[in-house]
């Protein structure tokens, strides 16, 4: 009996609106750090204190992807991107008037995290990911999250500039206004799943499937291997700029690092997507976290200079987000398209387990010991698990139904 066919629709309106969400929240997220100075000395609290509401941010993030991932397979994408969106706007209009440091984790923390949760990588890939057909899937994945990345360049800049023109407070208000506001780009998001994911989609329910994958090898070390990517993300983001600061003595240097990052960030990614359609994704995964180990290895080993950090923020900008399509795109391909936002939503639960060490251990081991070194060498370590942790991955569909 032939398979029914499903009314295809274009790809491009889909891209195009996920670019607009991505470039947006990832854009704001990426910005908090230029509240941190402002805050602290209009309060005069401790750095300590707005550290944490980013801190928590991350966590929350991680707890509500699988959440919200959920709620998209379950009862629609848009509903979990607008229930996102709101949370995400309220946390912020809230923010703009928060006075104690509870009242920031509290929202710029949680209630922004779980924000970007829904209006992330885990609700948007997976509409991307049964928008686009097998053959494109990866290059589309690519294309989504250097959207993201691409969000992360810009915004510091303009959230730098509203800063010193109307002050923290009314650039988060601002920014709420503008969360809202890519909602009106939902109409283009409406994309039926392909042939090859209907076909047998109905063998399993939500819970059975995560009871399954609960107990498979291949999603177990997918889960641990993204944890330190979460790790080496969030902990350079987040000390970077100082390491440079003290070794290099310019702040301004630092700073750059970020922007150099984001750049060779989204032409890394866009080139993840693309091998990822050619080549075995485990083996890409594997060779882009022991390039990351290697080159971890030799800035540490080397000592600073302006030109070692350059080179070490390209060569780690290309290999920042290109597990994202790689991850995803994985995902999708073992265990179906249905409830990939639930799946990925878990496995990226872990990226930001690792994320909230890697910003945690970051002050609390240089308090210790006086520098970096101890949790650099740590991001080492997981890097270098992570790239042997993909080797043993099946890498062919588990899924019950899936077609190979």
């Amino acid at each position: 009996m032939a398979t029914p066919r499903v009314q295809s629709v274009p790809l491009f309106p889909i891209l195009a609106a996920t670019a607009v969400i991505l470039l947006v929240s990832f854009g704001i997220r990426a910005s908090f750090g230029v509240f941190q100075v402002p805050i602290a000395e209009e309060f005069n609290w401790p750095r300590a204190e707005f550290s944490l509401a980013i801190a928590v941010q991350n966590l929350a993030w991680g707890i509500g992807q699988p959440l919200f991932g959920m709620i998209a397979d379950r009862f629609g994408d848009r509903r979990a991107i607008i229930g996102g969106a709101a949370l995400y706007a309220a946390g912020l209009a809230l923010a703009a008037s928060a006075t104690t440091p509870l009242g920031q984790v509290m929202t710029s923390g949680v209630m922004v995290g779980l924000g970007v949760a829904g209006t992330g990588f885990g609700v948007l890939l997976a509409v991307v990911g049964r928008a686009a057909s097998p053959k494109n899937r990866s290059m589309a994945l690519g294309i989504a999250t250097a959207c993201g990345s691409a969000g992360q360049v810009l915004f510091p800049p303009i959230t730098e500039y509203l800063e010193r023109s109307v002050g923290w407070s009314s650039t988060m208000m601002i920014f709420a206004v503008m969360i809202l506001l890519v909602l009106c780009v939902l109409p283009l998001l409406k994309a039926p799943p392909p042939p090859e994911v209907q076909k047998g989609a109905a063998e399993e329910t939500l819970f059975q499937i995560l009871g399954r994958v609960s107990k498979d090898p291949d999603y177990i070390l997918l889960f641990l291997g993204f944890f330190s990517c979460g790790y080496q993300l969030a902990f350079i983001t987040a000390h970077f700029p100082a390491l440079v600061t003290e070794a290099c003595g310019s702040a301004a240097l630092g700073a750059a690092s970020l922007t150099l990052i984001g750049i060779t960030n989204v032409g890394g990614t866009l080139l993840a997507g693309k091998l990822g359609g050619i080549y075995r994704r485990k083996y890409l995964l594997s060779l882009i976290y022991t390039l990351r180990t290697v080159v971890a290895i030799a800035f540490i080993m080397i000592p600073p200079t302006p030109l070692t950090v350059i080179v070490f923020s390209l060569a780690m900008g290309s290999l920042w987000l290109a597990t994202v399509p790689l991850t995803s795109g994985l995902i999708g391909y073992l265990y179906g398209m249905k409830y990939m936002g639930t799946l990925y939503g878990f496995v990226f639960l872990s990226h930001q387990l690792g994320g909230f060490l890697g910003v945690y251990l970051g002050g609390k081991l240089y308090d210790v010991y006086g520098s970096y070194d101890v949790v650099w060498w740590i991001g080492i370590g997981v890097g270098a698990f992570s790239a042997i942790a993909h080797l043993p991955i099946r890498e062919a569909p588990q899924r019950h139904g899936a077609p190979a």
